[in-house]
């Protein structure tokens, strides 16, 4: 795939190596003289040093043929402007861009960048979820925090050991999707018949993972 990558700091300059190891051809904006000397000594990418919302800095790096356009500067402002001009203008295929601050999602949002990755929203996100959940790990967030995969391990006094899956009132919008048992995991079926200390992992709605933690985490008394 070609890749259009607006923002050359940590962020831009990890995801180009991680593309470029994987065979994407790369194209890097970015509007700092020596941050474009270095990045060209260290990338096999091609970089263009201008302001990532110019029309024409974007035609040179090749947004017009782009699969991919991502911005991930710093600035919410540009990276908003970027995308939109690499959406209208050049009619990107997939525009993806980084959101600094989470009170700018909605916004984003509303303007038509439905594809945005906020850093410290996921946090932020999975802090509360971690400490609301005690027994349960977020592994990671879907479909912009709507919904999560998340594992538990079954306790030694749990209640349902000896149980099948398909016994166990699980909350809408939840599916358990592998059980790993002494280290060897598995796909479970609704006959899956559970034991202390299975591993469980789940995709779950944001909404539905309190009440799975309830279901799973029951015990004997």
């Amino acid at each position: 795939m070609k890749m259009v990558i607006v923002g050359g700091g940590k962020v831009g300059w990890n995801l180009a190596r991680i593309m470029l190891e994987r065979r994407h051809t790369v194209s890097l904006i970015e509007r700092d003289r020596q941050k474009c000397e270095k990045l060209a000594d260290e990338l096999d990418a091609a970089i263009f040093r201008g302001d990532g919302t110019n029309v024409a800095v974007l035609e040179a790096a090749g947004t017009q043929d782009a699969d991919v356009f991502m911005t991930v500067t710093g600035s919410d402002q540009d990276n908003l402007v970027a995308c939109q001009v690499a959406r209208d203008h050049f009619h990107a295929k997939k525009v993806i861009s980084r959101v600094n601050d989470p009170r700018n999602i909605e916004t984003f949002r509303v303007l038509g960048i439905e594809n945005t990755v906020c850093s410290t929203d996921i946090l932020t996100k999975m802090i509360e979820q971690e400490a609301d959940l005690a027994h349960m790990h977020l592994i990671a967030t879907l479909n912009q925090g709507k919904a999560g995969i998340c594992s538990m391990t079954l306790p030694s006094n749990t209640a349902l050991d000896g149980v099948a899956l398909k016994d166990i009132s699980l909350p809408r919008g939840t599916l358990v999707i592998s059980l790993i048992r002494r280290g060897v995991l598995t796909i479970p079926n609704g006959s899956t018949i559970l034991q202390a200390g299975d591993e469980l992992v789940a995709v779950s709605e944001d909404k539905s993972q309190k009440a799975l933690m309830r279901a799973l985490a029951e015990v004997t008394h």
